[in-house]
């Protein structure tokens, strides 16, 4: 086996380590940027909303340890999401694809897992300035995950390709 054929597997799993390093910070960076929007009235709900609250009652839950704990929370859990569109989309390189992804994600958080989320208001009983603020940040947070797993993916192949030109 050549040096250039086991590249590509190096390549590849550097990609997906970056990719999951990648899920984990847009995690917290988004979801500070929904506390902050919390705090300042921009939304009804925060990440702890999601994550402690439907499932803790205590005192905590609603206060900074909450939100800090949250956060962290939301950053593993985007590792999650950062893999799946690794696995998805990563050879689509447009950033129409992180923001479909990103709306896919509200729509899947808001709506699909309403049920096991009791601390989410129906999204009829949400005001319109909450259901924008969350549904953007959650575009920018795919465009984010998606626009930079796809770019890494496509820069990746481009240097390997002009590596194997230059090797030959």
């Amino acid at each position: 086996m050549s040096k250039n054929n086991r590249g590509w597997g190096q390549n590849s799993r550097s990609v997906l380590s970056r990719s999951l390093f990648t899920g984990f910070v847009g995690g917290l960076l988004w979801s500070i940027l929904g506390v902050s929007m919390y705090y300042f009235n921009f939304s009804q709900v925060a990440p702890k909303t999601f994550f402690l609250r439907s499932w803790l009652k205590t005192d905590w839950t609603g206060n900074w340890l909450g939100d800090i704990v949250s956060i962290g929370m939301a950053g593993v859990l985007s590792i999650l999401t950062a893999f799946i569109y690794y696995g998805l989309f990563k050879k689509i390189n447009s950033m129409w694809m992180g923001a479909a992804y990103g709306m896919i994600l509200w729509f899947m958080l808001f709506y699909v897992f309403k049920p096991i989320l009791p601390h989410i208001p129906q999204l009829s009983a949400m005001d319109i300035h909450t259901i924008v603020s969350t549904l953007t940040v959650f575009i920018l947070y795919g465009i984010f995950i998606g626009y930079s797993i796809s770019y890494d993916y496509h820069d990746t192949i481009l240097k390997e390709k002009q590596k194997n030109t230059f090797n030959t």
